[in-house]
C-alpha cells in the first residue's frame, strides 16, 4: 500500500509530455514547463441554485450554464471515512500531474478503439449502494456505470488535472464524481470564448465542489467545455471517484452492443478489484 499522504522521497513520477508535478519540476525546472504567452481570461462563478455563470469582477454579466448538477452532502462523514479507509487498503498507482489512481474498468485503447473485457472484474462492492443512490437523482435516471476511477490529489505532490474533454466513443453522456476529504474547485473552460456574449478570449467558470458532494457533467458541460482541477485548488488531500456510463454505440441497437452487455454484466456484479 502506498502512503496516502504522498510524502515519499522518490523524485520519479509518471508525468509525460507537457504534464508536470512538483517532483518533475525539481528536475526540469518550472520555467521550462510553462508558457509565457499572455491570455485574455474571463472569470465566472457557477451558481448551482440559479444554474448561472456569474461574472466574478465588477461587471454584472451572467449567462445560463447548462450541463452541471451538484448535490451537496451526497455521502455522510461515516461513509466517507469508510470509503477512504477501504481505498487506502489497495495500492495507489502513480499517475500524471502528481495524481495517484485506482481503476475499476476495462482496459481500453482509445486510439485504436478497442476494449478488452478480460481482466475486468467490475466495480468495487462498496459502490453498489452509492450507485443505487445516484439512480434516485432525476438527472441520473437509468445511470449504469461501467468504470470507476479513484484519483488521489495532494498539494505536496502538486497534483492537478489539465483541461480536457473525456472520451465520447466509449463513455456516454453523464460523468459523475463524488468529491471527498476536502473542498475544491472544478474549472470549466472554453478557449474560443463566447462571441455571442461579446467575450473574446478564454472563458473560465469555477464550479465549487464541497466535501462529500456529487457533481454530474452532461450536455454542453460534458462535450463543449473542458474541465480541470488546478494545482492551486488542491489545498489538502483530495480523493474523488468518477463513474462513467457507456455510449450509445455499446448499448442495445449499437454496433458494439454485445461488448457493452458483457461490460455491464461484469461491472454491476460489484466484485471488482483495481486493474
Amino acid at each position: 500500500m502506498r502512503a496516502p499522504d504522498g510524502g515519499d522521497g522518490d523524485l520519479s513520477c509518471a508525468c509525460k509530455g507537457i504534464r508536470r508535478c512538483l517532483k518533475c519540476e525539481k528536475l526540469k525546472g518550472k520555467g521550462q514547463l510553462e508558457s509565457n504567452e499572455p491570455k485574455i481570461l474571463h472569470h465566472f462563478l457557477y451558481d448551482p441554485e440559479m444554474r448561472l455563470a456569474i461574472r466574478k469582477d465588477a461587471e454584472a454579466v451572467s449567462f445560463p450554464f447548462p450541463g452541471v448538477f451538484l448535490r451537496e452532502n451526497f455521502i455522510s462523514e461515516e461513509e466517507e471515512k469508510k470509503l477512504i479507509s477501504t481505498m487506502d487498503q489497495d495500492v495507489w498507482i502513480e499517475s500524471q500531474s502528481g495524481r495517484r489512481k485506482q481503476d475499476f474498468g476495462p482496459k481500453v485503447n482509445f486510439k485504436k478503439k478497442k476494449v478488452r473485457v478480460g481482466g475486468f472484474s467490475g466495480l468495487p462492492a462498496l459502490s453498489q449502494e452509492l450507485v443505487l443512490r445516484m439512480q434516485q437523482e432525476p438527472s441520473l435516471s437509468g445511470f449504469q456505470p461501467v468504470e470507476q476511477c479513484n484519483l488521489d490529489y495532494h498539494p505536496q505532490r502538486g497534483a492537478a488535472i489539465d483541461p480536457h474533454l473525456d472520451d465520447s466513443w466509449l463513455w456516454g453522456e453523464r460523468l459523475v464524481t463524488i468529491n471527498m476529504l476536502s473542498n475544491t474547485t472544478l474549472t470549466m473552460s472554453l478557449e474560443q470564448g463566447l462571441p455571442e456574449l461579446g467575450l473574446a478570449g478564454e472563458v473560465h467558470v469555477a464550479v465549487h465542489l464541497p466535501r462529500r458532494s456529487l457533481v454530474v457533467l452532461y450536455g454542453e458541460a460534458r462535450h463543449r467545455w473542458k474541465h480541470a482541477i488546478h494545482r492551486d485548488d488542491v489545498k489538502e488531500r483530495r480523493v474523488c471517484s468518477t463513474y462513467r456510463e457507456l455510449s450509445a454505440e455499446f448499448l442495445p441497437g449499437g454496433q458494439q452492443a454485445e461488448v457493452g452487455s458483457q461490460l455491464l454484466n461484469i461491472s454491476l456484479s460489484f466484485q471488482g478489484t483495481p486493474i
